[in-house]
């Protein structure tokens, strides 16, 4: 029988799941960790000895596995997404704060990381809450925000002249894969736990709808800067074997890229997800 503990990682951002083997789940125990990945938006568990069909089949459990437009796949498994980078290079992939796939219709509802290699030092990933940061703005300020649509973009990263095409990551991605546009209500309800979260990211956001690039760059700054507040993030230094669930309708990451000349090797799981609806005004 487990013994599954939870501990805050911060005050405001991630759980440590321990106790656990998440090749060896019970029922009860996945219905827990799912509980504490919808109030918490990511869950990090150390020490996992998953095989590549481990990793698939803990995926599966949560629902439909989506295959990465852009991200070469492991070799026979390509339901895995191999986020690396090499010794020789000088761009990672995910150096920005960022939600996955919210240039999607329908947004993927998470993703599972799993350390393969790391480096010696650095390499660390943050994460932010934006139920949290929802939470922490004015009265005024969601007066405002719950009447905005913002349109979301995968072109300017992966499409021609897009920023990966312009550093040395342009080698390493998938040619051809499809890119992707969508319009999101600003201010979402989290579709399990009915909790509104601010929907904006400084990697896919481009603006308002009905509003200019200029105009809305001035507000989006103000908010990427609020929602990146200590207060509402965590930090996570990896170790070989550690998995990171997160989900991408409440929270963003950022990988940090302070590891020049070593290695860096994650294999990546993203998960399908729905449509999502605005929150009530």
């Amino acid at each position: 029988m487990s013994e599954l503990r939870i501990r805050a990682v911060s005050p405001g951002c991630g759980v440590e799941v321990q106790g656990i083997d998440l090749r060896r789940l019970t029922n009860s125990d996945f219905a827990t960790l799912r509980d504490a990945f919808h109030r918490h938006g990511v869950l990090f568990v150390r020490g996992q000895d998953l095989e590549p069909d481990d990793h698939i089949a803990f995926a599966r459990r949560w629902g439909e596995i989506v295959i990465n437009e852009h991200f070469p796949e492991m070799v026979g498994r390509r339901e895995i997404a191999v986020v690396a980078k090499e010794p020789e290079q000088k761009t990672n992939i995910g150096g920005g704060w960022h939600a996955d796939h919210s240039y999607d219709p329908e947004p993927a509802l998470g993703s599972i990381l799993l350390a393969r290699e790391v480096p010696e030092s650095g390499g660390d990933t943050l994460f932010a809450n934006m139920v949290a940061a929802w939470n922490g703005l004015s009265e005024g300020l969601k007066a405002t925000l719950l009447t905005l649509r913002a349109h979301h973009s995968s072109r300017h990263l992966y499409g021609p002249g897009g920023l990966y095409e312009k550093t040395d990551l342009k080698a390493r991605l998938k040619e051809g894969g499809s890119l992707s546009d969508a319009l999101h209500p600003v201010a979402i309800r989290h579709p399990v736990t009915g909790e509104t979260a601010l929907y904006v990211n400084p990697g896919h956001t481009l603006r308002f709808d009905g509003w200019g690039r200029p105009e809305s760059k001035v507000l989006l700054d103000w908010l990427f800067q609020h929602a990146t507040q200590p207060r509402y993030t965590c930090r996570w230094t990896w170790r070989a074997g550690d998995v990171a669930l997160w989900d991408n309708r409440s929270t963003w990451h950022l990988a940090v890229n302070d590891y020049d000349g070593q290695r860096r090797v994650m294999h990546r799981i993203t998960i399908a997800g729905e449509a999502l609806g605005a929150a009530a005004a």
